[in-house]
């Protein structure tokens, strides 16, 4: 197929031509050189938009006319990459992920695969976060990552890397193409981009055609997940089956004007509603509405956008916005764009940076200076209002928000808990609101040392035990009984199918056969601890932060920031009945803060009784002073 594909293209070209074009190509010191600035990279000074006709091309950089045969897809690489330095832009945040050679930063929301069949969750990310794992370690090639979460990427980083592909994986990806960076995703400005659009695209293996049929002016029909292994998209023969429907491009008929140049709308500054598509979250209500319980962003409602904070240059170094973000960034901005740096400012600036795009200077009049030593800026003004019982969430990377055909159940996997408020693993040691979920998923144990099983092996074997099991619904966790997993551990014992002792991690256990009784125990252990993330949005207002009422927001016997409860998730029955209380993920004194918290059930007692102590006092020292009063009187006058 490979040599059909390129025969078809030598015999365009020539086989000499086409064979120095691409020498030319691999030693040329530009074709590399991710700092070259070219056309569309250098600004002029103006904050206006340059107007974008420019002609589409296919990803071997022919230009694509409407009467082409066969009318092939634009690629985003050679288009967009014309005039903007591709490989630059590559290196950004948003497209990095799968580049070793990049620092992870602060923990971040993972890609979390589920598997019901097996009682997989497990959070995944392919930056060294402590309590993710690499997608590899589960078998999942990038091609298989692409297809699960192609869905809200914005393509480049695992959809380009094909090293890793298995045999069989080889010859789709020359079918459905590699998934480059989808430019249009964030920057078309157009209302006609669909998202949801892309994402069915990523699930028919169109990749190669996703960012062509998002846009507002074409459309593609067909599927290149059920085309044959000897299908050449670039080269079409008529199917056998005629109710094959191979991958086909419309393009509107307006598209193109007398130069068989397209308009493409597009801007520098991204709409919000582009982030939401990845970027949205929902408490799961008992009405199991999908609409959110909270009010947006503060800073959206006035009038700015995801981009004045979050925002990068040509790099696309894109600001995440946390305190010590600047230890790993080299974007300028960054010490700016954090809470503290845009409502406060930085000391040792030389200009005054305080107040970035409107912001007020909060006072924080009467609050003792040990919250801000203690709490992040997050923990009192972001996320939902904490209840007595931390809410279940919805997010867009996890549950696939804005997509077609998802399910609404409020019981669908993964189970995201927030927020959970903890100073577990952060360098600054501050209380942060987050989100959590408990991983569970099938591992071995070797020397303290968990490594997941390959999901291939895990089904072959414990999905045939769980199989035979009860289910607690479409989508959430099947009814696992200990004998299940005591039977799953020991066939995967005798297969050897585990890098060391087969186990099992749930709510927050390591379960293993123990070697002496055979009997199934649970014990503790790192990797059985729940991941958490910080969350950031939605920013409340100061009239909606915590302590804004009164003390007791936090500082009571059962304020929900110390004492509320979070569920342990496990599909272990019986479950939804364990949880823990939410200062178990703090490293503070439960006893003292509880102690600290009973205070103020006597405070208002203690205020009246020193204010009382204060009169008496008052009256005390004013009845002296007038004796001494009268003393001076009486030895002026004796003076007389």
């Amino acid at each position: 197929m490979i040599l059909r594909i390129r025969i078809g293209k030598l015999r365009k070209k020539g086989f000499l031509y086409t064979a120095i074009l691409l020498w030319l190509v691999s030693v040329s010191p530009a074709a590399t050189d991710t700092d070259l600035a070219l056309l569309g990279d250098q600004g002029n000074g103006s904050r206006a938009v340059p107007v974008h006709f420019i002609p589409l091309l296919d990803e071997e950089g022919e230009k694509i006319a409407p009467g082409n045969d066969p009318l092939l897809p634009f690629s985003i690489r050679k288009t967009c990459g014309s005039c903007h330095n591709y490989e630059k832009i590559s290196k950004g945040w948003h497209f990095n992920a799968a580049n070793p050679a990049v620092a992870s930063g602060r923990p971040g929301q993972p890609w979390i695969f589920v598997d019901t069949e097996t009682a997989t969750q497990i959070p995944l990310s392919y930056r060294s976060w402590q309590g993710t794992f690499r997608p590899e370690q589960i078998g999942m090639t990038p091609w298989q990552f692409t297809e699960a979460f192609g869905r809200q990427m914005p393509g480049g980083g695992a959809g380009e890397l094909d090293e890793a592909d298995s045999g069989d994986e080889v010859m789709r990806r020359l079918i459905s193409g590699k998934l480059e960076i989808n430019c249009l995703s964030c920057h078309n400005s157009n209302p006609g981009q669909d998202q949801a659009e892309y994402a069915v695209q990523i699930a028919s293996q169109n990749f190669r055609w996703a960012a062509t049929a998002s846009c507002e002016f074409a459309s593609v029909a067909g599927s290149a997940k059920s085309m044959p292994g000897t299908y050449d998209p670039f080269m079409p023969e008529e199917l056998e089956d005629p109710k094959l429907v191979p991958p086909t491009v419309t393009y509107r008929e307006n598209a193109f004007d007398h130069k068989k140049q397209v308009f493409f709308d597009v801007g520098r500054k991204i709409p919000a509603e582009r982030c939401y598509f990845c970027h949205s979250s929902t408490a799961v209500s008992e009405s199991s509405s999908e609409e959110p319980l909270a009010d947006e962003d503060v800073h959206l409602a006035a009038g700015l956008t995801c981009v004045d904070c979050h925002g990068g240059g040509i790099d696309h170094s894109t600001i995440r916005g946390y305190e010590s973000e600047a230890e790993t960034s080299s974007n300028p901005l960054v010490a700016l764009s954090s809470c503290k740096g845009c409502h406060l400012g930085e000391e040792s600036s030389s200009a005054p940076v305080a107040g970035r795009l409107g912001a007020p200077k909060p006072k924080h009049i009467g609050i003792p200076v040990v919250h801000f030593e203690k709490l992040t800026c997050t923990a009192c003004h972001s996320g939902i209002w904490p209840n007595k019982k931390a809410y279940n969430i919805k997010t867009s990377q996890s549950h696939g928000l804005g997509t077609h055909g998802i399910s609404k159940s409020a019981d669908i996997l993964p189970h995201i808990i927030s927020p959970v408020f903890s100073d577990s693993g952060r360098p600054d040691g501050k209380i942060a609101p987050n989100n959590l979920i408990w991983p569970a998923f099938w591992a071995g144990l070797k020397e303290q040392k968990v490594t997941p099983v390959s999901l291939e092996v895990v089904r072959s074997v414990v999905g045939k035990i769980i199989a035979g099991g009860e289910s607690a619904g479409a989508g959430n966790w099947p009814a696992l009984t200990s004998e299940q997993i005591t039977t799953a551990l020991k066939a995967m014992s005798s297969m050897n199918l585990a890098e060391g002792k087969p186990v099992y991690i749930c709510g927050g256990k390591l379960y293993q056969i123990d070697d002496k009784t055979t009997a199934l125990v649970a014990v503790e252990h790192d990797a059985a601890k729940p991941y958490l993330w910080p969350i950031a949005h939605d920013v409340r207002p100061a009239a909606q932060s915590l302590g804004v009422r009164s003390c007791k927001d936090c500082h009571s016997t059962d304020a929900p920031v110390f004492f509320g409860d979070v569920a342990v998730d496990s599909p272990l029955a019986p479950k939804a009945v364990a949880s823990r209380k939410m200062i178990e993920f703090m490293e503070v004194d439960p006893v003292y803060t509880r102690l600290f918290a009973m205070s103020f059930v006597f405070r208002p007692w203690l205020k009246v009784v020193a204010l009382a102590t204060c009169a008496v006092l008052a009256g005390v020292l004013l009845l002296y002073a007038l004796k001494a009063l009268c003393c001076i009187a009486r030895i002026m006058v004796g003076k007389d």
